[in-house]
Order: C-alpha cells, then structure tokens, then sequence
C-alpha cells in the first residue's frame, strides 16, 4: 500500500510541476519542476517512506520501461537509417562533450593541494 501512496506523491507532483510550468509559462518543463518539489517533501519522513516504497517498486520493473523505446526505433527503422551518420556522429560529439566536462568539472572541484598522480599513489601505497 505504501508504494501505491508513493506512486500517488510521484503524480500529484509531476501535476503540479506541469500546473505550474504550463500556468505560469515558464521555460522549464513540468517534470523537472515536479521533481524539485518532490526533492523538498522528501524532507518529510512521511514522504520517504511511501515514495521509496514507489522507487523500489518500479526499479525492480525497470526494463519494462525500455519496452516503449525499443518499440519506438523498431518502428522508425527507415528513418534511423537515413539520417544514421548524422545519428552516430551526434552521439559520438555528445560523448566527448560530456567526458571533457566532467574532467574539467573534477578537475575544477578537486583541492588544489592534490597533485595529479598523488591520490592514485596514497591509495596504492596505504
């Protein structure tokens, strides 16, 4: 029953979330303003408790959510095709990207104190 709670709270604030953006026209989508909600309630333990109940729940169905999507690229196959090199050179650029920004991010984030070779060689060493 917990879980059906947490399901419950999962909705009403993407509801919400999508009430708010659409109402308000704010170039957020819905979602992700429900999900910054849903970040304050769970605050509440009264919210933790039924909304891991949910996450546990569908985590323990989560391929069945590819279903969609693996029924979704069957279906436009030919589309795929035709536009495959734009496709492979996308995702090939959006995987650079995000490797580079995260080096720059760790590397950004990290003491200034840490030489570059010194965390791997105390860790090795300890």
């Amino acid at each position: 029953m917990d879980a059906l709670r947490g399901l419950a709270l999962l909705l009403l604030c993407q509801s919400a979330g999508e009430v708010v953006a659409r109402g308000a026209h704010l170039p957020l989508p819905g979602p992700v303003l429900g999900m910054l909600l849903m970040l304050a309630l769970l605050a509440w333990p009264a919210v933790r408790a039924p909304v891991g109940a949910a996450a546990d729940a569908l985590l323990t169905h989560l391929s069945l959510l590819f279903v969609p999507v693996g029924v979704g690229v069957v279906t436009h196959l030919a589309v795929i095709g035709e536009y495959a090199g734009r496709l492979a050179a996308v995702l090939l650029l959006s995987t650079v990207v995000g490797l580079v920004m995260t080096a720059l991010t760790l590397r950004a984030l990290l003491p200034a104190t840490v030489a570059p070779g010194a965390a791997a060689a105390s860790s090795s060493h300890g």
